[in-house]
């Protein structure tokens, strides 16, 4: 191709479509169809038409001034990640938030909602709260049998209620209800009045006559401390105590139980066990990304997925659309430097011309960088630890000026 005779040039006018520019992403904004053929002529003006010809045509300067567009959300963005991830931790993603929105353009408070939710998480370990249900199950004991398996408790416990158990589900156990009959129960007999030397005491006070009698006695309350404290050490040492362990899918109960009736009737007898649990799928769906682990699914986890997008074009202010304007032109000037440095030189009668776009690329490239540089000083500023320094700087000067005015002498 002769580039000295068929050069593509701006004629000087555009007409700008939806769809002109390769994303679309502000194709529908009236405001930016306004400005998409004023941008043309304000970019080309600046490029030196009409004194000289500019190599370009209306889609590169539209495209300029997307990608300009572009360039500013992404910068405003990522300050609005920097002041809002901790606050959206944990935040659904899904389409259906904020009515399938984003956060583009929404006042995220600062609350404790990540604290309560990270509190939340800590109570469904700790037994004291949280978000998990916690379910029932119940184990028949056999006498002489120690090992029963916890997932046929579980599932014969859900079958009542008309639920089957996964085979992929993973249970944990939160409480097993296996302990020793209290020691006060035995202590409060009816008839261990007389054993404890304080028959004459329940007389005197005319309580003699009542069943269970002990238990209005007046006696100094560390005497009976110490009482129940021998019942539980002689239980521990002496007998075989209220346990059991959890190995995998089995527990193991101790003592050994036995019958309740008959020839072999011991006192160690319990015929039911119960245990609280819950199912590990169900914790962690509603658990927190806390530390390294991620939980949960489909939600914040960190900058690369915090629902922001591009800006509204006809919602960014002046200040902002200069910016835009500006870093337009320097995308539109490497653009022209681009295309003019194809040909270094051009042909003319008895000699040649040379053209800039060596000096087009690099003063579009600088002038880039430049704004940037600006635009990232400006939102640094403005990030929540600056503002915060910023008005506690405010405040501390403000009590120093208060603090030189003279005070008045009141007289009563």
């Amino acid at each position: 191709m002769d580039y000295s005779e068929n050069r593509p040039i701006w004629p000087g006018s555009s007409s700008f479509t939806v769809g002109s520019t390769p994303f679309g992403f502000f194709d529908s904004d009236s405001l930016f169809q306004q400005h998409a053929d004023k941008f043309a002529n304000f970019a080309a003006q600046h490029l030196g038409y009409p004194i000289t010809d500019i190599e370009l045509q209306d889609i590169n300067f539209y495209t300029a001034l997307e990608s300009a567009v572009i360039e500013y959300s992404n910068q405003v963005n990522q300050i609005n990640i920097v002041n809002n991830l901790v606050n959206t931790l944990g935040v659904n993603t899904a389409s259906a938030f904020l009515g399938g929105g984003s956060l583009t353009g929404v006042n995220v408070g600062t609350s404790l909602g990540y604290i309560t939710k990270l509190s939340k998480a800590y109570g469904t370990e700790a037994g004291t709260g949280g978000t998990v249900k916690w379910r029932k199950a119940l184990i028949n004991v056999t006498p002489g049998q120690q090992t029963y398996s916890i997932r046929q408790a579980v599932s014969a416990s859900l079958a009542e209620s008309g639920v089957a158990l996964s085979s992929t589900s993973s249970i944990e156990i939160k409480r097993v209800l296996h302990n020793a009959p209290p020691a006060i129960v035995r202590y409060f007999d009816p008839f261990v009045g007389t054993g404890l030397g304080s028959q004459q005491l329940l007389d005197s006070f005319n309580f003699g006559g009542f069943s269970p009698s002990v238990s209005f006695m007046m006696m100094p309350i560390h005497a009976d401390l110490l009482r129940l404290q021998s019942i539980e050490f002689n239980d521990q040492i002496r007998k075989s105590h209220y346990t059991f362990e959890i190995h995998g899918d089995n527990i193991t109960f101790w003592p050994v139980p036995t019958t309740p009736s008959g020839s072999n009737a011991g006192s160690p007898f319990y015929e039911k066990v119960w245990i609280d649990y819950i199912f590990d799928d169900e914790k962690n769906k509603d658990a927190i990304l806390f530390g390294n682990t991620a939980l949960l699914t489909n939600v914040v986890s960190d900058a690369s997925n915090i629902p922001y997008t591009y800006q509204s074009y006809n919602t960014i202010n002046d200040m902002g659309r200069s910016w835009i304007f500006k870093y337009g032109v320097a995308v539109a000037k490497e653009m022209l430097g681009q295309v003019r440095s194809k040909y270094g030189t051009i042909p003319i009668p008895n000699s040649e011309v040379t053209l800039n776009g060596g000096d087009l690329m690099s003063q579009g490239q600088s002038e880039k960088d430049a704004l940037i540089t600006q635009l990232r000083e400006f939102l640094d500023k403005l990030t929540k630890e600056q503002m915060l320094t910023r008005q506690n700087a405010e405040a501390t000067q403000m009590n120093e000026m208060l603090s030189k005015i003279p005070l008045k002498i009141y007289v009563g």
